[in-house]
C-alpha cells in the first residue's frame, strides 16, 4: 500500500478537516507518519478508511476513547467485545430516546397550559415548574 496522501487530501478524503487530523494524532487515534527531509508528510491509503470510521463512530455517538478501545478492539479480532460494546451504546440511546419522549410531553403539556390560559394571567408554565 502506497504512502501517498498529504494531510490535505487525507482530510478532504476523510471528510474533516486538517485540524481534525492532527488532532486525531494527538489523542493517538491516527499515526503521523515521519516527516522526511524534504517535503511533506505522506498517509496510507488506509487512513482514509480510519478517518471515516472516527467519524462514522462519533456520529453513532461513540466518545474518541470509545473509539480508541473499539480500535484496540479491531486490532485483537475481538467482535464480541465490540458487539456487546455496541449493544450497550445503544440500550443508553434507547434510554435517551425514553427520556426525550418524556420531555417531549411534558413540554406539550405545559404549552397546551399555557394557551388555554387568559391574557393577563399568571404564566402558567412559570407556575407549574416552580410548584411541586
Amino acid at each position: 500500500m502506497s504512502d501517498n496522501l498529504t494531510i490535505g487530501i487525507l482530510a478532504k478524503r476523510g471528510g474533516v478537516n486538517v485540524e481534525t487530523i492532527r488532532y486525531y494524532q494527538r489523542r493517538g487515534l491516527l499515526q503521523e507518519p515521519s516527516k522526511p527531509r524534504t517535503g511533506f508528510r505522506r498517509y496510507p491509503e488506509d487512513s482514509v478508511r480510519r478517518v471515516r470510521f472516527i467519524k462514522r463512530a462519533q456520529a453513532l455517538g461513540f466518545t474518541l476513547e470509545e473509539i480508541i478501545g473499539l480500535l484496540a478492539l479491531d486490532e485483537r479480532k475481538a467482535c464480541l467485545e465490540t458487539r456487546g460494546i455496541a449493544a450497550h451504546k445503544l440500550e443508553l440511546v434507547e434510554k435517551n430516546i425514553a427520556d426525550l419522549t418524556k420531555m417531549r410531553k411534558s413540554l406539550s403539556r405545559l404549552v397546551r397550559f399555557c394557551d388555554e390560559s387568559s391574557a393577563g394571567a399568571p404564566c402558567p408554565i412559570i407556575h407549574l415548574l416552580a410548584d411541586d
